[in-house]
């Protein structure tokens, strides 16, 4: 969809070129313009869109595969779509036959991991189908680095946050990330999130959770997302705890520490202190 057109008259449009917000767009009458109208209906039908998008486990699982990765497809308690938009309490734990699975997983490799990787799809499969690959290849490299045990990928269908706690108790895992599509917004269809959960067990919160949001080309770049995370994972080991407890201060590269300044910490709490 175009945009509407620039107005060097109108101080508002400069707003525009800074935002993907829905101001300044003018109105008609008493109506806002047409092609605005437009928009914002084609902006809601790729949201409902993103939400209903059937999730191709499938070409991820081969995608994984031609790089090497073992993957484990699991079914949430939420037997269809619907189920697991009119039941969010089904989505948070695997179905018998899943759980079974993972059992079974178990004992075949018993001592646990350091680290099990969950993708679902959430309330948007497009996210997923976007953006996991790209962000694994970056957060791959480090964990390899670091030395850290991992399972295999595990692909969950109509899964949300919580069940990567399930998946983790039952794994004997020590940390557990999911990779799984956020609520659609009216300009971010495609948004990934990644919550990361320190010795995860059933029944946790969100309060022992950290997420890191917006992961997607026009929000968080998947470089700076597998920093972020990074970060978080080597604190929760150091100090053996994540969630609220856990504050994400990764250092960030900013302009003027490019430019040679003693800029250090995050970017938002200003210079550190001498």
């Amino acid at each position: 969809m175009d945009k509407l057109p620039f107005d060097p008259h109108n101080p508002w449009q400069e707003l525009r070129r800074l935002t993907p917000a829905r101001i300044a767009l003018g109105r008609t009458g008493t109506s806002i313009p047409t092609r605005a109208q437009l928009d914002f209906q084609y902006a809601h039908a790729q949201a409902r869109d993103a939400v209903h998008l059937p999730f191709d486990h499938a070409a991820l699982n081969a995608q994984l595969a031609e790089r090497g990765r073992e993957s484990l497809l699991l079914h949430s308690a939420a037997i269809d779509r619907n189920s697991y938009l009119q039941r969010p309490d089904l989505g948070r734990k695997l179905n018998d036959a899943s759980a079974k699975t993972l059992r079974e997983y178990a004992s075949a490799h018993p001592g646990g991991v350091d680290l099990v990787i969950v993708i679902a799809d959430g309330l948007s499969a497009l996210a997923v189908h976007r953006h996991t690959l790209p962000f694994l290849a970056r957060l791959e490299e480090q964990i390899a680095a670091e030395g850290w045990t991992v399972a295999p990928v595990i692909l969950v269908e109509q899964g949300r946050v919580a069940v990567a706690d399930e998946i983790g108790e039952l794994l004997g895992a020590k940390m557990t990330v999911i990779l799984i599509g956020e609520r659609p917004g009216l300009s971010s269809p495609d948004s990934l999130g990644l919550y990361f959960t320190y010795n995860p067990k059933i029944g946790l919160t969100d309060a022992y959770r950290n997420c890191i949001s917006n992961v997607r080309l026009e929000g968080l770049s998947y470089g700076m997302a597998a920093h972020r995370l990074l970060y978080l994972m080597r604190e929760a080991c150091r100090r053996q705890l994540s969630g609220v407890n856990l504050k994400d201060e990764a250092q960030v590269q900013t302009l003027e520490a490019d430019a040679g300044t003693d800029m250090k910490g995050n970017f938002l709490l200003g210079p550190a202190s001498t």
